[in-house]
């Protein structure tokens, strides 16, 4: 099982990170031991004094492929969760000072949260909300209106170099309002009103 992760995939995130505005998808990956449960409690990695949360919409490939294009590529998913991707800020940001590869960054054990997954409306995947709450309070709110690069687009370009298996995950990007997370923080995501996952930080 591959990771695939979007950068930079709604405007208002990359603006406030004063990053630009990409033209094609930004593509990075996790591999497996990055996968936490979203039924256990999460621990505040000890290498970073500045974790951040940010909400994504999960995307599963249940078909296999290679160079798919985006015409074929709906056939490719059925099923998506709501899911997070940490990012150690500090580390990253060193990294990127020095012009380095910034894994330890991201890519870290139990760096993901992936929620229950659910079958896909795909007349409205174009139109759902998303949404973290962090200790009852909404933090992030999407709209999967609002990709830069749509799931058809991601999956093409990502199955140009890379084959596409039964059970790989595509992270899809995360709106504005990411931010912190510090130990006893209880985050909780959502598609539409569906709880998909609830997990505290120790």
């Amino acid at each position: 099982m591959k990771i695939f992760c979007v950068g930079r995939n709604y405007a208002a995130h990359a603006l406030e990170l004063k990053n630009e505005i990409p033209k094609e998808p930004i593509l990075f990956m996790k591999p497996q031991t990055a996968l936490a449960h979203n039924d256990q409690l999460l621990s505040y990695p000890k290498f970073t004094k500045n974790l951040h949360y940010e909400c994504e919409i999960v995307l599963k490939i249940f078909k296999k492929g290679k160079e798919i294009s985006e015409t074929e590529a709906i056939n490719h998913y059925q099923e998506w969760t709501v899911g997070l991707d940490f990012t150690a800020r500090d580390l990253q940001d060193q990294c990127k000072s020095k012009g380095l590869p910034w894994e330890i960054a991201k890519a870290f054990d139990n760096s993901v949260v992936v929620g229950n997954f659910i079958k896909i409306n795909p007349e409205t995947r174009y139109s759902t909300q998303f949404s973290l709450e962090k200790n009852g309070q909404i933090v992030q709110n999407g709209c999967t209106s609002q990709l830069l690069f749509n799931f058809e687009k991601l999956i093409h370009v990502i199955s140009q170099y890379f084959t596409l298996e039964v059970g790989d995950l595509i992270f899809t990007g995360t709106p504005s309002g990411v931010g912190p997370v510090l130990s006893g923080d209880q985050l909780i995501g959502r598609i539409d009103s569906q709880t998909l996952f609830d997990i505290h930080v120790q």
